[in-house]
Parts: C-alpha cells; sequence; structure tokens
C-alpha cells in the first residue's frame, strides 16, 4: 500500500459524496466498505467486505476498486442492501 490508511479512507469516502461512505481497515489490511442511503439515516445501499488493501498499490487500483463499487451500488436491489464478501481487492 503506498499511501496511508487514512490517505485511502479519505479517498474511498469522498468518492461517494453525497452519500454517506464508512471504509474501515483491519490491522492485517482487510478493508470494509459501506456506503449508506444518506447522510441521515444509517440504511445500507451496500457493504462489502474482505477487500485486499495490500493490493492497492496506486492510483489505477484504487480508481478500479471505486468503479466497481461504483458499479455494485448501481446494480443492487432497491430496498434491500447488498453485502458481498472476499473481492479479489
Amino acid at each position: 500500500m503506498f499511501l496511508s490508511a487514512l490517505e485511502l479512507r479519505n479517498i474511498i469516502e469522498s468518492s461517494f459524496l453525497p452519500k454517506r461512505c464508512q471504509c474501515t481497515l483491519s490491522p492485517d489490511l482487510s478493508m470494509t466498505v459501506k456506503v449508506y442511503t444518506d447522510r441521515e439515516t444509517d440504511q445500507l445501499d451496500l457493504m462489502v467486505t474482505g477487500i485486499n488493501a495490500k493490493r492497492l498499490n496506486g492510483c489505477r487500483e484504487i480508481n478500479d476498486l471505486i468503479a466497481e463499487l461504483r458499479s455494485d451500488l448501481e446494480l443492487r436491489a432497491v430496498a434491500q442492501p447488498r453485502h458481498v464478501s472476499g473481492r479479489m481487492f
């Protein structure tokens, strides 16, 4: 990982504005990203676990992850949050 955990979180979380996004990174560099319906509620639109942050070695990898998350967000069921586990990233 070429960025600090704080920088990586900031890039990912700000890429989903105006929605609220929460990115957590465990000590083993496994990442979870949660995207909420809006900034006011705790209703999840998308939750992805098991993202391997060790593979986010450059801008391209980070951009690809964000694009994949946005695609998953668009494809989600309207009334039901999606939980995706074991991502390649």
